[in-house]
Formats: C-alpha cells, structure tokens, sequence
C-alpha cells in the first residue's frame, strides 16, 4: 500500500536470520515473552503486498494523507488567513453537506421510481397472463424481461464500471479507515451504480438498492469535493479548500449517511450508521454536518412523497416515510416472552454467522468464474436471474388456495400490482399467500410478511418455502457483477425465521406474527453485519413502533454477540477477501510483545534525504524506490544556545509527490544554499502541493540540471509524528489508527554520537497483523490439533 513498505521482499525468501533464544522453542507461550527478549525466529524481512482486487482488477493501493502537512508554505498560508476566509470555509462545508444531502436525496426518489413503475407495470403483466391461463406465455415473459433488465446493469458493470458492482460499502469502509480505493467515486461508478440499481432490482433479483444508495451518496459528495471528474474538474477558487484527503473524508462521511436515509428514511439511523459502521475518523462538528445532511434528505423525500400520493408515481408515495409501519399493533410483555426473544437472538446470531461463512466460499467460487473474464461474469449474472425468476414464477403453484377472511384488514383477494392478499391462480374469494410473497417487489414482500394482525395469512409450508428460497437465493445472487446491497436479502431471510418461530411458539407468546418477523430480520442482521446501535434505530424509525425499542435491543445484543463467537462481520470478511488494508480499532494481544524497533529491523534501511539535496540523488531514489515519504536529516546544524556545533537534526518528512513537484517546476539551485522564505512562494503555492498525480516518469530532467540543487527544507512537513523505537506495535497501531497517519517515524532510544536520527519508518502495511506474523511468525499461538 505504501509499497514503502517498503517492497518489502518475497515472503518466500529462505530464512537466514535467526535472533538468539533465551528460552525454550517447544511449549513457549508467546503471549509471556518479555518485551526485552528478542523472539525466536524471524524471517529476514516484514513481507507485505500493497496489492488488493478493486471492481475488476489487482490495483496497488496507496494510503490517503489525512494528517495536516505542517510545511513552511502551510503555516504561511494558516497565518495569512482571514476571518472572512475561515467564515468562508466553514461555510461552504456547510453548503457542500446541503448539496450531498439535496443530490442525494433527488436521486434516491428518482430510482425508487423507476423501480416501483418498471416493476409494477412487470407484474401487472404477469397477473394478465395468470387470469388468461396463459401460464407458459406468464414464465417466459416475465424470464424474459428480467433477464433483459439483468443483462443492462450487467454489461454496465462489466464492461464500463467494474467498481460499481456490489454495495460498494466495504470500499468505503476502507477510504474513511486511510486507503485510497481507485475509481471507486467516479462519474461513470456513479451513472452505472445508479442504472444498474435499478435494471437489477426491478429484476427481481434478491438484493436491495441500500448498499448501491451509501456508494451513489459517497460518489456524489466526492465529485462535488474535488469540483467534478477528474477530466473535467472545475478549477474554481473556492473548491481549493478541499483540494486534501481529509477534507474530503468528511464529505463522503456525509455522502454515506445520506445514502442509508434515502435507502430506509431513517435520518437519524443513517447518522449512526456512519458513526457505527463506516467512519473511522469521528468529531462534533461531523455529527452536525451528517445530520444536517440526512436532514435534507428527509425533506427531499417527503416533498416527494407528497406530490406522489396522487398515484402517478406507483408505490413511492404510500405510507408516507415510515416503509414498514407495524405500529398498529399493541405491545406488551409478559414474563414468558423472554424466552422467545432470547431465542430469536441466539438463532440470529448462529445463523448469521451461518451466513457470513458460507458467503464467504461462495465468493470464493465467484472470484475464481471472474478472473476467465467479461463473458463468464455475464453468464454468471444472467444464470442467478434464470433461476430467481423460475423459481419466483413457478414456486407460488406449489402453494395451495386460501379463503379470504372477512377479518382481514385489507381488500382480499387482490390483483394488483401490490396487496397482502394475491389472488395469482386461485379462483375468487381465495389468495394465495406464496405468490403474495414472491411475486411482488423486495420491499412489498417485506410489507406483507411484516404485517401485523395476519396470525392465519400464511401457512407455515409457504413461509418454509420462502425462507428456503431467500436463503438459496441470497447466498448465490450477491457477488454477481450488478450492483447489489445486503440490507434486503438478510431482511428477507429473517422475516422469514422470525415468522416460523412465532408460528412454532404458537400460543406460548403473546407477540404477533408480523413483530416475531420484525425481530428475526434485526436479530439476522445483527449476526451477519454486527451492528447493534444504528441498527436498533433504523428499524425503529422503519416501523414506527417506539415499544418494540427494549425487545429490540435486547436481541441485537444477544445475536451480535453469538454472531462474534464464530467470525468477523460480512463486511470485515469482503475488506479481508479484496485485500484491502483496513487497520481494527483493536489490536492483537501479542502485539504488545513486539517493539517498532524489532519491526524496523526487519525491514529494508530507511532512505533518508539532506536538506540541500542534489537533483541527481532526488531522480535516483525517486526512481530506484517507490516509497511515498522520506526523511530529511541534516548533518553539522548548530544547536540553538549552545556552544557545540555539529549535531544532526532530523527537519522532518517530505512527500513523494512534493519531490515531484519540485522537479517538475525547476526550483533548482546552482549552489548549494537555504532558500528564503519569498522565494519559495514564488513558485508553490499550498494548493498544487496537494496534486498527487503527477509521476516520476513524466518529469524530464536534463544533464545539466542533474549537478544542481534543490532545497528541500520548505516542503518539508517539519511536525511528523514519531515514536520511540521501544513502543510496542499495540499502541504504535492504535496511534497511527485513531490520528489517520500515513507514516509514522522511529527514532532511537538512545541519541549519540553515530546513531542515525531515524530507526525506520511505519506505515499501514507494516501494523497488519498478516504481514507481522509472516516475519514473526512464533508470535501466533499453535492452533490446537
């Protein structure tokens, strides 16, 4: 990732360097060994791979710089500044979070358009063939136009935006936590990911348009951070102010959280959702900001809705901003209904963990059809929407005919494109309660099988069918190349668990069906992506019912807790699958027993550069090496009131891509000389410091120019963070986690004379627990056999 790190070499390199011993090898705990020991065996370097798969190919991954580079050109820009330039600033953070917000927002109504009138006019199709006889005629066309609606977003993805298959969630999970995902916020990953969203759930296929709303929301917040596309990126003066990583992070936090409350209109769960889930990196001032945009959205939507309840705009505008209301129905607890909740928590988290394990072989496989190529991804895609449709067409006749129910609250039986009560084959005053299930649109069949006050509406063998099928389909569906969310289909599969625990508990609990389907769907979630908090408040504010608030919580407690006895959360499972380098909040135990120092040994020497620097050496190392950063340490600086001259200073750290710069704009010196401060402005400026796409290979430097010189000392970042080489990897790592560092510097414990200012230097490769344990590989405990 920081190849600094520092390419490093093959882990397959025989081991010829082995530390002393000072205990035993056989029966050591690796968890006692004291911090003055050396380990026991140690390969000769920290291997690492700054490697991981993003959309549809290997890319290298670089770390984004979050932390403020305090150079002399920074520091004069910082005192310069007016309070009309702070004001500024600060306002259009503002602005851009409303335009997040309003962007979002618009383009959230404009899909669930698309899919509730592209979907519902499908399925009012289908019930005309179904009234017709005309079975086979209903099969193919209804094959046939999901297959067609599969095959766009599909060809979409394949062929012009790799990065927008998926939810695109664990992408982003990894841009707030320090890693540059390339072409992950771009315009043509934003167009597709908003096309292929629609084409594929108003397929029918079993995923959802939530993961796809976070990945639009953060696209949009980043194009509207650095002016537009990268080919067109407007130069405005004002955009200057984001022209930086960490800027930019906070904007696609809001991004984030817009997306989750334009996917469940939950303004408040999509805040802690990107508290909970996504952000790394958190202060007040975000919290605000995030919630101002949520708040946009809310109102996008709901003037929407508004205009929508003529019926002109299919299924947009019904039930207003609450998707799922159950709060219908009355709550209340007795003593016995703890026991069903407990349950429901346990098999939550059993079978989310379930879940997360077989997904995982399952990607596996995928990833192995993917890399043959664009046809085999096709086919792949097109194959899941076969089967879905057959099996959602053809499953509904296995079903048998129930009566309607005087009782029941709504018209039955129905025809429409919506209804809990389809009619589909039966004859009159009969529905049948499959076809209520399969036949409709993801968030219908989650309305009906959420319903309330239905205790007789579905018989238990269609509940078996549907929960069987949704586990099938939910397992194979994601992973193809459109872009899909995991919110839906976990949704769906534990509506369906939560329905048959409540028909199995019969009489022993006084909780309605359509609330036992509500829990299941939390209590699966909670197992498969961890979650608890948002969570608890996305469903509150999708059911509108604030009794179910304890029952909830308790269940996400329990399920998330079962969940992590067996394995990592969904998404932790994808970052680990891309080879993204995501750093935990919590490091290994053993981690405490290692030092940075023992780290810095093991890794090539640390390339260091003068302050006065020759070109030819700057060419040559940016040539020979593809480190990001190196430091400056000047040799025979005097030390300020004190008569001893001579002493080495370490100035500070300079970035690849300032060195580029600075070859770039021949600031080249004939002598080898400080610069002043006026002399240096005349040529930089902070913004174009932040230009990082510029490369080694496309800067001509002549032969003469080679023998000149470059003083280096004012785009230096003279304020790194440094660690003493005795501090362990735990803390090293939760420093260089919380504070969003690209390196960190080692220096020695001991200063004198001969000892070199810099041990080495860390970067994100280097705290990964994976590549630790290729160099030190005794520090992991024997697996008992």
């Amino acid at each position: 990732m920081e190849e600094d790190s520092n390419h490093l070499a093959n882990p397959e390199t025989p081991h010829s360097l082995e530390a002393e011993t000072y205990e035993e090898e056989e029966g050591r705990d690796p968890e006692s060994n004291s911090l003055r020991q050396p380990l026991l065996k140690r390969n000769r370097t920290l291997s690492s791979t700054p490697l991981a798969l993003v959309g549809a190919k290997v890319s290298h991954i670089e770390s984004l710089d979050y932390e403020i580079n305090e150079n002399d050109l920074f520091k004069h820009d910082w005192r310069r500044r007016s309070k009309v330039q702070v004001l500024q600033y600060i306002f259009l953070k503002w602005s851009l979070a409303f335009l997040v917000g309003l962007l979002t927002g618009l383009i959230a109504t404009l899909i669930n358009l698309a899919i509730e009138n592209i979907a519902g006019y499908k399925l009012l199709a289908i019930v005309g063939f179904i009234e017709e006889g005309r079975y086979i005629s209903g099969l193919i066309f209804f094959t046939g136009i999901n297959f067609f609606l599969t095959l766009i977003a599909a060809v979409l993805c394949v062929c012009f935006a790799p990065t927008a298959a998926g939810p695109g969630i664990p992408e982003i999970k990894a841009y707030l936590n320090g890693v540059d995902t390339p072409n992950m916020f771009g315009a043509t990953t934003l167009l597709v990911k908003i096309v292929g969203s629609i084409g594929a759930v108003s397929a029918g296929l079993d995923l959802g348009k939530e993961g796809p709303l976070v990945h639009i929301g953060s696209c949009i917040a980043s194009l509207l951070a650095q002016g537009g596309p990268d080919n067109y990126r407007i130069k405005w003066r004002w955009l200057r102010y984001f022209n930086n990583d960490r800027d930019r992070r906070d904007i696609i936090t809001c991004g984030s959280s817009s997306g989750v409350c334009a996917a469940f209109r939950a303004p408040v769960g999509g805040v802690l959702f990107a508290l909970e889930e996504v952000a790394t990196w958190w202060r007040s001032a975000l919290l605000w900001r995030t919630f101002f945009s949520t708040a946009v959205v809310v109102v996008v939507l709901r003037a929407f809705i508004e205009i929508c309840n003529s019926g002109k705009c299919g299924l947009f505008g019904t039930g207003g901003l609450i998707m799922f209301d159950v709060s219908d129905v009355k709550v209340s607890y007795q003593a016995m209904d703890v026991i069903p909740i407990i349950i429901i928590g346990i098999i939550g988290g059993l079978l989310g963990s379930l879940y997360n394990h077989v997904l995982h072989k399952v990607l596996r496989v995928y990833n192995l059809i993917n890399h043959k190529g664009k046809m085999h991804k096709l086919l792949l895609a097109l194959g899941v929407s076969l089967f879905t449709s057959v099996c959602q067409y053809c499953l509904p006749f296995l079903a048998q005919c129930r009566a309607c129910d005087p009782s029941f609250p709504e018209t039955c039986p129905t025809n429409d494109r919506s209804g809990n009560f389809k009619q589909f084959n039966c004859p009159d005053g009969y529905y049948n309660d499959l076809a209520t299930l399969l036949l409709t649109t993801n968030d219908d069949a989650v309305r009906n099988i959420f319903s309330t006050n239905t205790t007789n509406e579905f018989h238990v063998t269609s509940i078996l069918i549907f929960f069987a099928l949704y586990c099938i389909l939910g397992l194979i569906t994601f992973g193809i190349a459109v872009p899909s969310g995991l919110f839906l289909p976990i949704i769906l599969m534990g509506s369906g668990y939560g329905r048959l625990l409540s028909m199995a508990m019969g009489s022993y609990t006084n909780l309605d069906e359509g609330l036992f389907a509500v829990l299941g769907a939390g209590s699966l979630m909670a197992g498969s992506m961890r979650m608890t908090v948002s969570l608890c408040v996305i469903f509150l504010e999708l059911t509108n019912n604030l009794l179910l608030l304890p029952i909830t919580m308790i269940v996400l407690l329990i399920a998330k807790t079962v969940g992590d006895c067996f394995n990592p959360s969904i998404y932790e499972i994808i970052l680990e699958l891309k080879g993204l380098p995501f750093l935990d909040a919590n490091p290994e135990p053993w981690m405490r027993n290692l030092t940075v120092g023992e780290l810095a040994d093991v890794k090539p020497p640390v390339v260091t550069l003068c302050g006065v620097e020759k070109v030819s050496r700057i060419v040559d190392v940016l040539r020979n090496t593809t480190h990001n950063a190196f430091p400056i340490v000047d040799q025979g600086v005097p030390v300020p009131g004190m008569v001893a001259t001579g002493a080495t200073e370490l100035h500070g750290l300079i970035l690849r891509a300032h060195l580029v710069q600075a070859l770039k704009k021949k600031w080249f010196l004939p002598e080898k000389r400080r610069t002043e401060e006026w002399e240096v402005r005349e040529k930089f400026n902070w913004v174009e410091l932040a230009e990082r796409e510029i490369k080694i290979e496309q800067v001509a430097v002549t032969r003469d120019e080679m023998e000149m010189y470059v003083d280096l000392h004012p785009l230096t970042n003279t304020t790194p963070f440094t660690v003493v080489e005795s501090l362990s990897v735990a803390k090293a790592l939760v420093l260089f986690r919380q504070v969003g560092l690209r390196h960190l510097l080692i220096v020695p414990k001991y200063q004198g004379a001969g000892v070199a200012p810099v041990v080495g230097i860390l970067t994100r490769q280097d705290l990964r627990a994976y590549n630790i344990l290729s160099a030190f590989p005794h520090l992991e405990r024997p697996k008992l056999s």
